[in-house]
């Protein structure tokens, strides 16, 4: 791993200790982030002078507390700096070489009267977004500090509209939810909604409201709340409750101080810059693990999601390594009831169902040269401290990675264990996939261990329920994926018209071969899970592609598309570049502009759906022709559709 490059540097003079408002601009100047202090504390969001996030609330209320909310005044100079980030990434989720730069500073404030209490605000302003947190300190009680709300707001203006992925206010869930274009004046204000949060403020200024590097707090949540203001829709921070508490109970608690999660908004001319940004994880920390180079990523064959019951025998799970082998990829999944029954205080992690032959099991894999991940269920996996001595077994016994699942929360409490697991687990070179879990923060650049998580509409549920549409496939790249990878778990190959679909076992899917195919290159997942029994897919039209598709990328270029209707990707691998087309249920005729290559002839290798994919999904054209960077390439997509390319320069 090459060396990480960081740099600050001054370039303006520190503000007056009485000033009242305190600015801080994009490197471009075109985003300017402004907080006011010495009334109520709030700050305000532009774009190129056009109002994103008009006068909204900032701080902080506690249990048995007045609100710390202003107004306040400066202790110390704030003193606005320039500063770049530049890293190579363990896993490449989007791009080999990150360079990020930001305009900073840090608001040190004290209550203008009363008890004088303290609270910290940084500020950062990328081209691309602009971001701040809070650090609290400890009161005059001695003892913990209750946060029971967090008051920052996004007031946007009333015309815009929003994809929310919409939740019941207790904070339990697994995060599987679609995201619906919202008009904002019809936003709930009795549920919650999840984020990211993309907001359309107009055709040319679009927001996604996120969070990064949540240690030691809660994530949280969008809320509605109640405005009288005609122009204007208020939203507010809503963070996860502590176990056992009511909705308006305590969020967090800590002793001498506390840094929150830093609060992120996005900002583009079109959502699907956002898919390229790297803002979410260059908040977070570099990497903590001193030697890294055991972390692969790759496709893993599982044989849960098609058998719609398991089937935990022997035989099977290597039928499955078979597939892996097969197809050249690293990793099988062996998922649930492999140590028998799970969630119980009997159930021992270490100590396989008496059925499986592990050892045997283990053996065929190493000469297939394939590894296996193991599923546990989260309260095995915690119970009297079980993680411990099962990670240290799994080491020796060869183990790949573990996939932790239903935790279906996303408290302090919680998010404390999460970074617990993956640290523990990179102590004995395990890789981890977090399922029944809340969304990314960008740790996966500090835990690199941590390929994936679920906290997404997956492919699984089309076996039980039609909600996994086109239209659900093409809006998530600009939503859920904005925070990072997500475990979709796609390969579905008995592709079936939206007419002839229903839910069964083994499972249907409701989209052609070649959207399938176009969901390895579009969702973003360095440890790709593929869905389907080896009967389906070997010898099948694109099994040949998914033997040749990554799932890490030396570069990521947004081509176009809109929520909802299609998204155009091209990511890099070596020199070869990888195109893929998602499309909803309307047919479609793209070119898409190929000056994103550098100069000279490619081999264009491409499958697209065949002229009857309309009524047989699962056929498919494949063929190989020249084409020169910077000619449009063009393609059509049958409903429910999709394409797939591989680009590879010619001598």
């Amino acid at each position: 791993m090459k060396p990480l490059l960081f740099c600050l540097s001054l370039f303006a003079v520190s503000l007056s200790l009485t000033a009242a408002d305190v600015s801080v601009s994009s490197p471009d100047g075109n985003l300017v982030l402004t907080i006011q202090t010495d009334d109520a504390l709030t700050y305000t969001l532009t774009s190129g002078g056009t109002q994103l996030v008009a006068p909204s609330p900032m701080g902080y209320e506690f249990k048995g507390e007045k609100p710390l909310s202003g107004p306040f005044t400066l202790v110390g100079p704030a003193r606005i700096k320039t500063a770049t980030d530049h890293w190579h990434p363990v896993v490449k989720n989007r791009h080999e070489d990150v360079f990020l730069a930001w305009n900073e500073t840090t608001l040190q404030l004290i209550e203008a009267s009363g008890d004088r209490r303290r609270m910290d605000i940084e500020v950062r302003v990328f081209n691309g977004g602009a971001a701040f947190r809070y650090t609290l300190y400890g009161a005059a009680r001695i003892g913990n500090r209750q946060i029971t709300r967090e008051l920052t707001g996004f007031r946007i203006p009333s015309t815009a509209s929003a994809w929310a992925a919409i939740y019941n206010p207790d904070y339990t869930s697994s995060q599987e939810d679609s995201f619906w274009k919202t008009a904002a004046t019809a936003l709930s204000t009795e549920r919650v909604m999840g984020l990211p949060f993309l907001i359309e403020i107009d055709d040319t200024h679009y927001m996604a409201i996120t969070e990064a590097c949540i240690n030691d707090f809660a994530s949280c949540y969008i809320g509605r709340s109640e405005g009288t203001d005609e122009k204007l829709v208020s939203l507010s921070t809503r963070l996860s409750p502590l176990p056992g508490e009511p909705a308006d109970g305590v969020k967090v608690r800590f002793d001498e101080q506390a840094t929150s999660p830093w609060r992120v908004m996005l900002v583009a001319d079109n959502p699907g810059r956002f898919i390229e940004s790297e803002i979410i994880q260059g908040l977070n920390p570099p990497c903590a693990i001193a030697d890294p180079l055991w972390i692969k990523p790759g496709l893993a064959a599982w044989d849960h999601w098609w058998s719609g019951e398991v089937k935990m025998e022997t035989d099977v799970i290597k039928q499955y390594i078979d597939l892996a082998a097969a197809e050249g990829w690293p990793y099988m999944l062996i998922d649930w009831q492999w140590y028998g029954p799970y969630n119980t205080p009997k159930a021992d992690i270490t100590r396989p169902a008496p059925q499986l032959d592990m050892p045997g099991i283990l053996s065929y894999a190493r000469q297939k040269n394939v590894r296996c991940w193991l599923w546990l269920y989260c309260t095995d996996v915690n119970r009297n401290g079980a993680f411990r001595r099962a990670f240290a077994e799994y080491e020796k016994w060869g183990i790949a990675g573990i996939k932790i699942d239903f935790m279906d929360r996303d408290d302090q409490e919680m998010m404390n264990w999460y970074r617990r697991i993956v640290a523990c687990a990179a102590e004995h070179h395990l890789m981890v996939d977090f399922h029944g879990a809340t969304k990314p923060d960008g740790i996966e650049r500090t835990w690199p261990n941590l390929l994936t998580r679920e906290g997404v509409l997956g492919e699984e549920y089309y076996k039980f329920s039609p909600r996994v549409t086109p239209e659900h496939n093409t809006t998530l790249p600009f939503t859920r994926m904005l925070a990072g990878p997500m475990d979709y778990t796609p390969g579905g190959f008995l592709n079936v018209t939206a007419a002839d679909f229903r839910p069964q076992t083994p499972t249907l899917v409701a989209n052609t071969r070649c959207a399938e195919l176009a969901k390895f290159v579009i969702y973003e997942s360095p440890l790709t899970v593929f869905c389907e029994h080896p009967d389906h897919v070997l010898g099948q039209p694109g099994a040949d592609f998914l033997s040749r598709v990554q799932t890490t990328w030396d570069d990521t270029r947004f081509l176009a598309g809109y929520p909802g209707d299609y998204v155009a990707l091209a990511r890099r691998s070596g020199s070869a570049w990888f195109v893929g087309v998602l499309g909803n249920s309307q047919p479609r005729t793209l070119t898409l502009d190929t000056s994103f290559l550098p100069t000279g002839d490619y081999q264009l290798e491409y499958w697209a759906d065949a002229p009857k994919a309309d009524k047989k999904p699962t056929e498919l054209t494949h063929k190989t022709v020249t084409l020169r960077a910077g000619r449009p390439l063009k393609l059509r997509l049958a409903p429910a559709g999709g394409y797939v390319a591989i680009l590879t320069p010619k001598p």
